[in-house]
């Protein structure tokens, strides 16, 4: 039999670097962490070859006194916390005290460092954990970490590193995190002597998603707000066009630190499932701001994870929070038949804006016009201003001039402008921009300058108002019926396609949820009864929401061993009386996370009850195509099915006089 021996220092030290220190991203993670404690305003990053032979890391903080620097790579010392006590209530990113001595054991380490108020600063060499020397150096204010040679004295694990590109994208990855955490530092990342990303440090987190993700995901973003006790939600949240087939953009941090939390991921999910399709994943950007003593950060080497004191509370706090910023907007989807002549290409700057193509009847008398109005009033008019005496001159009426518009159009029009002025200030009462002095002439062009600075985030038209309204359902044109399964709606310059299966099954879905919660159920005897057979883990879930099932108006009894008869059913939900679909039902709760709550049940039941919706290739009155746009009126999210299909989509007039070259 072996006997016991204490490890060598050399040995425990290698170990305890296998804990924290996986690959080039894991020390970039330490490092950086490490720069913005310190209360670094800039930090650049750079690495070659992946991180593997080079990393160096600069800030300008708080720096490193000479006297201390070799203190800082022994294992477990810290300047974060001083007790077991601080570690409930640290707020700090880095406090376990391993970073440095696990870095130092596995690569050489050189460190240059300053305080404020010394003349000089100390240039520090340690590799494999031992020190190789210690000097003073003239150095700016702040830290420089270089570390060379990852894995040098351990090439085992060496062996296990991906290529140099897949380790230079975790680490750019990881960059891009940190920097979505703290907006408020400019965070610089080179690799290879090529910039990859740079942050100002305004403390603008949208402007950091522009860098990283583009243009389409900035313009489809809803901000996030809420507060409660002892918690903060802020951010951004993308609309459901912007959905991926991942998780890998559900972004969240709690107090600054990125982390994964199955509680703040099904929170996220559970308010997005009634506005998107199975098996899509949102974009999210939210920041978590919580009181140090309701959570505990020293449950992971790596700090990725971490525990709620009261997990129920947080989860309904960030499901309620995003649901309502989804909940804010029409999110009704946009189809395009094409791109648009600026994504196509980008014009000269100077070149002129074209203007629809006038009719042949419209030519001469656009011409006569240009020749009798003086040259004083032809600078009046931009050319969006062209455009509209274009269309005015287009009118049946031959003895109207552009100019002798009637007194209540011209106040119509005024009061539309004013209203349109107010909406902007509104939009852009974060930068500064007013909108009190833009000339009535140039108000359009002030719109399209919001809208340009903004993309399509600037999604509600200002002209326009919502379909889904009561102030608007006088003004809906119904055109007819499309395939039998879609219905047509002209309302101002959009045409509406409502799909009358998913519209239908909302709508059901919708009156079932209230029937439900309300508890004004009654029975169906089923005869014979339904026998079930189910497995431990369906006994276990039965069993627990047995009382929930009841209210409901199922009658479910132990019928011996695993079995089990379904003797009734909710009278308004006989669809369910099938083998396949109630075990179905059962075993779908298993998905439903830690905190199954009745809602939840009614909703899964809800679900896979709309199969009595009305069908696509079904023929439908416009009487009841009418009804069912009334019954989409009242219902809170009426966008999508409980599937997350959308119940209605639109089409521009632009994009159709595109495609007809009445606009070139």
């Amino acid at each position: 039999m072996a006997s016991i021996q204490v490890l060598d220092q050399n040995t425990i030290n290698k170990i305890a670097a296998g804990e924290v220190i996986e690959r080039p991203a894991s020390v970039v993670k330490e490092l950086l962490e490490n720069a913005i404690d310190a209360k670094a305003t800039a930090v650049t990053v750079e690495i070659r070859d992946g991180g593997i032979s080079f990393i160096r890391v600069t800030d300008n903080g708080f720096g490193i006194l000479g006297e201390e620097i070799s203190l800082a790579f022994l294992r477990h010392s810290t300047s974060k916390i001083r007790s077991v006590e601080d570690l409930f209530l640290v707020s700090s990113l880095g406090f376990r005290g391993e970073a440095l001595s696990s870095i130092a054991a596995v690569s050489q380490v050189e460190v240059i460092t300053r305080v404020a108020g010394k003349l000089t600063g100390v240039r520090y060499q340690i590799e494999g954990g031992v020190e190789k020397g210690m000097e003073e150096i003239g150095a700016p204010e702040g830290t420089t970490f270089i570390a060379r040679n990852l894995f040098y004295n351990t090439p085992v694990r060496r062996k296990f590193l991906k290529t140099a590109m897949t380790e230079g994208a975790h680490v750019g990855d990881l960059v891009e995190k940190l920097a979505f955490s703290h907006p408020e530092v400019s965070i610089r990342f080179i690799q290879n002597n090529q910039n990859k990303l740079y942050t100002s440090g305004n403390n603008s987190l949208k402007d950091i998603i522009y860098t990283v993700y583009g243009r389409e995901m900035t313009a489809n973003l809803l901000k996030v707000q809420a507060e409660a006790e002892a918690v903060t939600v802020s951010g951004f949240v993308g609309k459901p066009v912007i959905a991926r087939g991942n998780r890998n953009f559900e972004n969240y941090f709690i107090n600054g630190r990125y982390i994964k939390s199955n509680v703040i991921g099904r929170a996220i999910e559970e308010a997005y499932r009634p506005f998107m399709m199975q098996h899509k994943y949102p974009f999210t950007m939210l920041k978590l701001t919580i009181e140090p003593e309701f959570l505990d950060v020293n449950v992971h080497p790596t700090k990725m994870e971490l525990r709620f004191r009261n997990g129920e509370a947080i989860f309904q706090i960030v499901k309620e929070a995003v649901a309502e910023a989804l909940s804010r907007q029409e999110l009704i989807p946009q189809t395009e038949l094409g791109k648009r002549d600026n994504e196509k290409e980008q014009k000269p700057v100077g070149e002129k804006k074209r203007l629809p193509v006038p009719e042949p009847f419209e030519k001469k008398r656009l011409a006569r016009w240009k020749e009798e109005t003086p040259v004083s009033d032809k600078d009046k008019f931009s050319e969006q201003g062209e455009a509209v005496a274009a269309q005015n001159l287009s009118s049946p009426d031959e003895g109207v001039e552009p100019e002798k518009i009637s007194n209540q159009e011209e106040a119509a029009k005024a009061k539309k402008i004013t209203d349109v002025k107010a909406s902007l200030n509104n939009a852009s009462s974060g930068n500064g921009i007013k909108y009190e002095n833009i000339p009535l002439n140039n108000c359009r062009e002030g719109v399209a300058e919001e809208k340009k600075s903004y993309g399509s985030a600037f999604q509600m038209d200002l002209f326009e108002e919502r379909l889904l309204s009561p102030e608007s359902r006088s003004r809906h044109k119904l055109i007819g019926q499309l395939f039998d399964t879609y219905w047509l709606v002209e309302f101002n310059d959009q045409l509406y396609i409502i799909d009358q299966h998913a519209a239908h099954e909302k709508v059901l879905y919708e009156e079932i949820m209230e029937t439900l919660a309300s508890r004004k159920q009654t029975s169906q005897m089923v005869a014979p009864p339904i026998i079930l057979t189910l497995g431990r883990q369906e006994e276990d879930l039965l069993h627990r929401h047995q009382k929930v099932f009841e209210e409901m108006g199922f009658e479910i009894e132990h019928f011996g061993g695993r079995e089990y008869a379904v003797r009734a059913v909710p009278d308004n939900l006989f669809s369910l009386a099938q083998k396949e679909l109630l075990t179905e039902l059962i075993d779908g709760l298993s998905e439903e996370g830690a905190f199954e709550e009745p809602s939840m049940i009614y909703e899964k039941v809800a679900s896979m009850s709309c199969k009595a919706a009305v069908k696509g290739k079904h023929s439908m009155s416009a009487m009841e195509a009418d009804r069912l746009i009334d019954q989409l009126l009242k219902l809170k999210n009426p966008y999508a099915c409980p599937h997350g299909r959308p119940t209605i989509i639109s089409m521009s007039k632009y994009e159709l006089e595109k495609k007809f070259k009445r606009i070139l």
